[in-house]
């Protein structure tokens, strides 16, 4: 029974993260470089539900190798109104400026390519 159990909630968490990946057809890139990767990341994290609250549907970070304060994360949206209204946001700019972002973050936008079909000879 216990068994059972948690292998339907394992399958649940699957497919709800599953579903996210279908549902995001934007992923915003930010790049910038912080003051103090683990004071930034405090605030990073204490921003996690006005996040979702703004539409993001899964987040990653990512550190440079050769830089702990050379950071990269991506945000996933079902728009791309929604990620540009996020990007915008007065609330974003001020957690990452009172996180310790320094300088102009490099922002992008991207959506997943399509395959290119083989053409038939």
């Amino acid at each position: 029974m216990k068994r059972t159990m948690l292998t339907a909630a394992l399958l649940l968490a699957l497919s709800s993260g599953f579903s996210a990946a279908i549902a995001a057809n934007v992923t915003m890139f930010v790049h910038h470089e912080v003051a103090d990767y683990a004071k930034w990341r405090q605030g990073y994290d204490a921003f996690k539900a006005e996040r979702k609250a703004m539409g993001v549907v899964r987040a990653s970070v990512f550190q440079s190798i050769d830089n702990p304060n050379d950071v990269t994360v991506t945000h996933d949206f079902k728009t791309v109104e929604q990620a540009k209204a996020f990007a915008s946001s007065d609330k974003l700019k001020s957690v990452m400026q009172s996180a310790g972002v320094k300088g102009t973050p490099q922002i992008w936008f991207v959506t997943r390519a399509t395959p290119r079909r083989k053409s038939k000879k």
